[in-house]
């Protein structure tokens, strides 16, 4: 079959480097929009915590635009420290900008591996200001709306957790202690 490939794509012109780097290149990463300091940031360490504390979770994700930039909306902390940096998705940004939560099942998520359980939330400060997102993606055992209750309610508690140990947005992006 690939001989057959090959001697088509010949025919038609085409090298076989062009051909055979355009069966192996692989999907681009995302560009980062933001670099995250060499120092571990606060935020950071609140999503490490966060994480120790709650083996239901799968994820725990800290999202905003970093100090100094305008429209950067990025994840600049969070359990997947390899996507740090990359930007927001536009349900991310509207959570940022309106204030709204979004509840999110993915029940037939075709690229998720096992049922998940995603709130996502106006992450807020001690004050009580929204100051960005924050995203729960819990473990559940089967897909289905049996949780959401359940999984809503614990996701409200741990923001309201989270925001008693934000003395302000700024704070996030301070070198951990």
């Amino acid at each position: 079959m690939k001989r057959n490939f090959l001697m088509i794509a010949a025919a038609a012109g085409l090298g076989l480097a062009a051909v055979a780097g355009a069966q192996t290149a692989a999907p681009a990463a995302p560009a980062k929009n933001w670099t995250p300091p060499a120092a571990k940031i606060y935020a950071q360490v609140l999503s490490d915590e966060t994480m120790k504390a709650h083996p239901e979770l799968l994820s725990v994700t800290l999202h905003g635009v970093p100090p100094g930039m305008t429209d950067a909306y990025t994840m600049f902390a969070g359990s997947y420290p390899d996507r740090i940096g990359n930007p927001d998705d536009p349900d991310d940004i509207d959570v940022s900008k309106k204030g709204i939560t979004i509840v999110d099942p993915r029940w037939h998520r075709t690229k998720d591996t096992s049922p998940k359980f995603v709130v996502l939330m106006p992450m807020r400060d001690a004050q009580g200001n929204n100051i960005g997102l924050v995203v729960y993606a819990f473990k559940v055992p089967v897909a289905g709306n049996q949780y959401e209750r359940t999984l809503y309610t614990k996701a409200l508690d741990l923001r309201d957790a989270l925001a008693k140990k934000i003395p302000s947005y700024e704070a996030l992006f301070a070198p951990a202690k």
